[in-house]
């Protein structure tokens, strides 16, 4: 009753506020009567404010009373205003004029230098001068078509993108509420109060408070998806390097002299910005910046993109960001397009008391409501106005979601998308989805199915699988499979099964049973789409099989912050197969399916046996940070490598059981490591060791991921000419290092920067005992988007084992 009567009262407290609150709304023009675009606007001596739209219309929400608002806009002078606050008041309307920086004698210009150089000396302090804050942040994002060439834009495509008749339109347009929580250095957690989108990005966008910290205090300032190797901060250590500057003269602004200097990068190609930034006098700390970077700087998806950043004291002589505005312009094949990002951070508090464990590791945190609250939930809430045509675009789309969200529309849509297309069956998945059930069936594409190899000649390999979803991230699959190979006349089925119990904690139960030709190599680095091709076209059944009629269980689950188990019990029976046929579409001498006798199958690689084999890892991950949603949990990358132990055991006599081995590994491996303007470096290393090697056969040896076709998969770990079968051991140790430089290279060749290719170097390693006990691979390479060129070459000892060309395409 107690607890009924107190939320009686808060709601009415609560009521009673709002219905005090007056909406004081107008608009920031310039003297000549324009629009002033996202002006900051916000109560002297609080962080209680708000931003401009597009066209200057702001609206704050103030209690009745007398308040100074300030009005600010980078290029205008800032202005005061003193007003009463009450239920009658009507529209401000303010102008603002242009700024009046002045040089005054002695303003030499050296003295720009000096400036950044006493900027440059206060970095590192004012980027670690806020221990912790929270705040609110309000972001909204759009992206608008300005032409298209009309042979692409047809009437359909105008529709479909929701264009008006000239052909214009907004193709996205998304904002979001946020509660930001930071703890210095390192630790955020945002909560996502409501989210809204409409439409598709095409783009980049920042819908999330924890993406959109622009601060220009750190030396490297990133843009994710525009560029990989980041941009380098006017006030870096090392920004004297990359940068000329220019004093462009001098003003007083709320008690405080404000230095305008303007920003030249000394390579127009390099990682650099232009524009002005703006620094004041004696603390020598950034009052606002207004920076550019254009395509001549290797970024990708736009051609420009200015970013305007406002600070504001917030006491004493803290400062933190006001307003952050991005403005993009670009031209894909003829379509130009433009649009904004604006932040606003409003409602400081620079002592909160943040709850015992709030920092798990959860950076953001977005809930069943976010995306759920209405328009009349946004008519409320949005400190920043809507234009109108994003109010025309909103309405518009809204209307035409609840449509997608009748039975008659889902069921048109599902009906469409379950059409069987032939063709696109040949190269692509087919699924058939039931929306309301929320389930799939999938079919893998018919060059997955049909296969070739000197085992089991021509076959089909049928593996089809089940989804079913359901609330909060919880899922179960089945996967049935059959195969039959026309030359061995062996039919082979199994079925696998997973379910997903708890997202947050990535809880999974897991099982197989049935029977299967496998690789050899357990790493299966021999797709078998390859194999088809060099075997008919190329002389080289790469392939090596054995068959396994087996039954597998196991679990995975989170134990603590970024510890991952896993662990999973086999039993197996196994057999050695032979070639049972020569076919190819040229005269070839096949190798056997025996890698230890390449010249003829007997005797067979080994003799039939059971195996049950216990295996158990651990994964962990340092500081793991993830998102949470209603869809479950997805962890970020790590800023850190990330530790992964493996024990695995064969175990003698039970149910038969041939095998009797202990065998440890560990790895070490981390992706993307940045390296400022010279890209990211990623690298692998792993060792392991079998301490009892009693009794092991041939598939329970540690592989590795080989590669001896023309083309390759680009993943850290493995290797570009490894032979597939040649090297297996009881230790090892393997390194792999590989590094892109994103571009730093060949944007400053004429010729080549248009490409916007990125140069790869790398290096793979692998010891262990034995007469190969030494193999290294150095390769070269360029690669944009999904496709990659490498040029290497590799050593067996001292020996040059290959070199050659190695080619990725990821359609």
């Amino acid at each position: 009753m107690k607890n009924n009567l107190l939320l009686l009262f808060a709601l009415i407290m609560t009521i009673q506020v709002s219905a005090q609150q007056v909406v004081l709304t107008g608009k920031v023009t310039s003297a000549l009567g324009d629009p002033v675009a996202f002006a900051s606007v916000y109560v002297k001596g609080t962080t209680q404010g708000t931003a401009g739209n597009t066209e200057g219309i702001y609206q704050l929400k103030l209690n009745p009373g007398k308040y100074h608002l300030i009005y600010r806009a980078i290029g205008y002078k800032q202005l005061t205003e003193d007003i009463e606050i009450s239920t009658n008041t009507p529209g401000h309307a303010v102008q603002l004029q242009k700024e009046d920086y002045q040089l005054k004698p002695g303003d030499n210009g050296d003295k720009a230098y000096d400036i950044i150089r006493k900027a440059i000396g206060k970095r590192a302090a004012y980027l670690a001068e806020t221990k912790g804050y929270s705040c609110n942040v309000y972001i909204r994002g759009t992206q608008k078509l300005i032409s298209a060439p009309k042979s692409l834009l047809t009437p359909a495509v105008a529709t479909q993108l929701m264009l008006g008749p000239d052909g214009k339109g907004i193709l996205y347009l998304s904002e979001s509420q946020s509660q930001f929580n930071y703890d210095g250095p390192h630790r955020y957690k945002e909560i996502m109060v409501s989210s809204k989108a409409a439409g598709n990005n095409n783009a980049f966008n920042f819908n999330r408070a924890a993406d959109l910290q622009v601060n220009f205090y750190k030396n490297i300032f990133d843009i994710e998806g525009l560029n990989p190797r980041g941009f380098i901060s006017p006030i870096a250590d090392r920004a004297l390097n990359y940068y000329d500057y220019k004093l462009l003269g001098t003003v007083i602004e709320s008690g405080h002299l404000i230095y305008k200097i303007q920003v030249l990068p000394k390579l127009v190609h390099g990682a650099t910005f232009a524009g002005n930034i703006y620094i004041t006098d004696g603390d020598w700390r950034i009052y606002n910046a207004h920076l550019y970077v254009t395509k001549k700087a290797g970024i990708n998806l736009v051609d420009t993109l200015n970013i305007d950043q406002q600070y504001m004291n917030l006491q004493g002589d803290v400062w933190q960001p006001a307003s952050v505005a991005f403005t993009f312009s670009g031209n894909v094949f003829g379509f130009r397009f433009d649009g904004y990002i604006l932040g606003c951070y409003t409602d400081y508090n620079l002592d909160p008391k943040f709850p015992d464990n709030f920092f798990n590791g959860e950076v953001v945190h977005i809930d069943e409501q976010t995306a759920r609250r209405d328009s009349a939930y946004w008519s409320q809430n949005r400190p920043v106005p809507l234009s109108p045509e994003e109010a025309r675009n909103y309405k518009l789309r809204d209307a035409i979601a609840q449509q997608h969200e009748t039975p008659k529309y889902l069921d048109s849509l599902q009906r469409e998308k379950n059409k069987f297309n032939p063709v696109g069956y040949v190269f692509f998945v087919d699924s058939v989805v039931n929306f309301r059930r929320k389930t799939s069936l999938s079919f893998p594409p018919l060059y997955e199915t049909v296969f070739y190899n000197t085992v089991e000649g021509w076959g089909i390999n049928f593996k089809p699988a089940y989804n079913k979803q359901f609330e909060y991230g919880r899922q179960y699959s089945i996967a049935p499979n059959l195969r039959y190979g026309f030359a061995n006349k062996l039919l082979n089925a199994n079925i696998s099964a997973s379910y997903a119990y708890d997202a947050l904690n990535r809880a999974m139960v897991y099982g197989s049973f049935g029977s299967d030709i496998l690789d050899i190599n357990s790493e299966s680095s021999v797709s078998q789409f390859s194999n088809t091709i060099s075997t008919l076209f190329f002389k080289s059944n790469a392939l090596k099989l054995y068959r396994s009629r087996y039954l597998r269980i196991g679990l995975q689950r989170d134990m603590a912050r970024g510890l991952l188990f896993d662990g999973q019990i086999e039993y197996a029976k196994r057999n050695a197969l032979v070639n049972n046929t020569v076919f190819a579409f040229q005269n070839s001498t096949f190798t056997s399916n025996n890698p230890v006798t390449p010249l003829t199958d007997y005797p067979i690689l080994f003799t039939e046996n059971n195996a049950v084999t216990l295996k158990v890892s651990a994964t962990y991950n340092f500081m793991q940070e993830y998102t949470t949603t209603p869809a479950g949990r997805f962890d970020a990358p790590s800023k850190y490598p990330q530790i992964k132990i493996t024990y695995r055991k064969g175990i003698k006599s039970v149910l038969g059981s041939d095998v009797d081995y202990d065998y440890g590994e560990i790895e070490v491996i981390q992706d993307r490591v940045k390296t400022g303007v010279y890209g990211y470096t990623s690298y692998m290393f792993k060792a392991g060791n079998f301490f009892n090697n009693t009794a092991l056969i041939y598939p329970d040896y540690k592989q590795f991921k080989g590669n001896q076709g023309l083309t390759f998969t680009p993943v850290i770990g493995s290797f570009h000419f490894l032979p597939y079968y040649t090297y297996n051991s009881t230790s090892f140790l393997e390194g792999h290092i590989e590094h892109n430089f994103s571009g730093y290279f060949f944007n400053r060749i004429a010729g080549l920067r248009v490409l916007k290719l990125e140069e790869i170097i790398g290096a793979n390693y692998l010891t262990q005992p034995g007469d190969n006990h030494n193999y290294t691979e150095f390769y070269v390479g360029m690669q944009r988007f999904f496709f990659r060129l490498d040029y290497g070459v590799s050593y067996q000892g001292p020996t040059k084992y290959q070199q050659g060309i190695r080619i990725y395409y990821g359609f």
